[in-house]
């Protein structure tokens, strides 16, 4: 029988992709997917170290885990990866001890099932970490292995080359294609460059093939991914900065819509917004973090921009795409953040007119500036009033938007079933408001024109204008 594996994944979208690539590897090795951890030989748990409580998330797991192996007597291989994995290192073993078998950092994912292979044959329980030749450890008291400790130097994988055709998308509609590693940033909240290294640019020609094949398997959307996404730059083609590789990208067949995450406000440029213009393919939805309205604290958070410059720069992508949606994210409770500076958020909230926002109550990131020379001085209970007040704002927005909507007619592509009922799909507009409307499952990867009915805070409701 073959071996199974299960891959739960938290964070964003490049790490739903890590998890896909890590999914692909164990199929070539000889894996095949289970349903739950009870069913499977290896648990990966691939972590974000980015919002709060994202280390006590990963040591719950492991502790559900052990109960799963002392209960039942199943005991997988448990590999953790990903950003808490690169940030928390050896800890993982001394926090976790008899669970944690493998720890690979977010560079060194390729080397996953090596490490499962070594782990399950009882050679060693290793850390795996980019630019580290001393990572391992010799074992712990109550471990369930007799592990003999293991080093790899990972300098020499230090890339963001990966292999054509190896990534298992978990998507039937959209296809996550990496462009950027890492960050050079360094804004004083973000764990980011000290959890995915610094900044790496991909290869244009990897970048188009791993479009086309994407397109030839039928995803017909794709999104490419990145730190700092627009600021791309081909280390193969001098001449091709975010903006040509978009059109390149929009040149494929097969391909129908193009999204990005995350551009960042410094790096928008004349020629992106052009392209944006000029390309049909590309969505109408544009991501902005802001972070603060202040630009007292966000000189603090080391953002290199003004809320001034901000403003300017949402005019001048409004008088270039005025049918753009936009959307952010915003950190209330920073440090030395006064009710000033809150309030300055706010009515910088009211003026863009976010058609989305993701919002977060600061929390200390390990190793980052803010962490070090900055002390959390806002009181929890007033994060909470202040994130309170900010998502019922971003609410009333949002419906506002939606409710502009309604009566109009729009493309819709279907992209799963609708979480609300059985009978229904859901899908996206090109300025990514999710749509559900009746219809059946052979309409998934299909567009199809819907008239919008009715509208709430989070999605719109509409009937499909003809039968497909």
């Amino acid at each position: 029988m073959a071996r199974k594996y299960l891959i739960e994944t938290y964070g964003c979208q490049m790490n739903v992709h890590d998890s896909e690539r890590m999914a692909g590897l164990l199929e070539q090795a000889g894996f095949e997917p289970a349903q739950d951890a009870a069913d499977a030989d290896v648990v990966v748990i691939n972590t974000c170290s980015v919002r709060e409580r994202a280390e006590e998330k990963l040591y719950t797991r492991l502790g559900e885990l052990r109960v799963l192996a002392a209960e039942q007597g199943h005991d997988p291989i448990v590999a953790v990866a990903g950003c808490v994995a690169q940030q928390e290192g050896q800890a993982i073993f001394k926090r976790a001890p008899g669970v944690a078998d493998v720890v690979v950092g977010t560079q060194a994912i390729r080397r996953l099932p090596m490490l499962v292979e070594q782990a399950a044959a009882k050679k060693g329980t290793g850390v795996v970490l980019p630019g580290s030749s001393h990572s391992g450890r010799s074992g712990g008291a109550g471990h369930k292995k007799t592990p003999v400790p293991f080093f790899l130097d990972l300098n020499a994988y230090d890339d963001v080359t990966w292999p054509l055709g190896v990534t298992r998308r978990s998507d039937p509609v959209k296809a996550y294609v990496t462009i950027i590693e890492g960050c050079n940033e360094f804004c004083s909240f973000c764990v980011v460059p000290y959890t995915r290294g610094h900044e790496r640019m991909r290869a244009k020609a990897d970048i188009l093939a791993e479009v086309r094949e994407a397109a030839v398997s039928g995803h017909c959307e794709v999104q490419l991914l990145g730190q700092i996404v627009n600021h791309y730059a081909a280390p193969d083609d001098p001449a091709c900065d975010f903006a040509s590789l978009l059109g390149a990208i929009h040149d494929i067949d097969g391909i129908e819509r193009i999204r990005f995450a995350s551009p960042h406000p410094r790096h928008v440029t004349p020629d992106f917004l052009d392209a944006m213009a000029r390309l049909p393919k590309i969505c109408r939805h544009l991501h902005l973090p802001v972070q603060s309205g202040s630009t007292r604290v966000l000189e603090s958070m080391r953002r290199r921009y003004t809320r001034e410059l901000y403003l300017e720069l949402v005019a001048s992508i409004r008088d270039r795409l005025p049918d753009v949606a936009l959307s952010t994210d915003m950190i209330v409770g920073f440090p030395g953040e006064s009710d000033a500076d809150f309030e300055e958020t706010m009515s910088l909230t009211a003026a863009v007119g976010y058609h989305s926002m993701f919002s977060f109550k600061y929390s200390e990131r390990p190793n980052t500036l803010a962490e070090k020379r900055l002390p959390d001085d806002v009181p929890e209970d007033v994060k909470t009033r202040r994130i309170m007040a900010l998502q019922a704002l971003q609410r009333d927005i949002q419906t506002s938007l939606h409710e502009r909507m309604v009566g109009k007619e729009v493309a819709v592509l279907v992209d799963a079933a609708s979480r609300r009922r059985a009978t229904e799909l859901s899908g996206r507009t090109s300025t990514n408001v999710v749509v559900n409307l009746p219809g059946s499952a052979e309409w998934i990867g299909q567009t199809v024109p819907v008239r919008i009915e009715r509208a709430g805070p989070h999605s719109v409701w509409g009937q499909p204008c003809r039968s497909k």
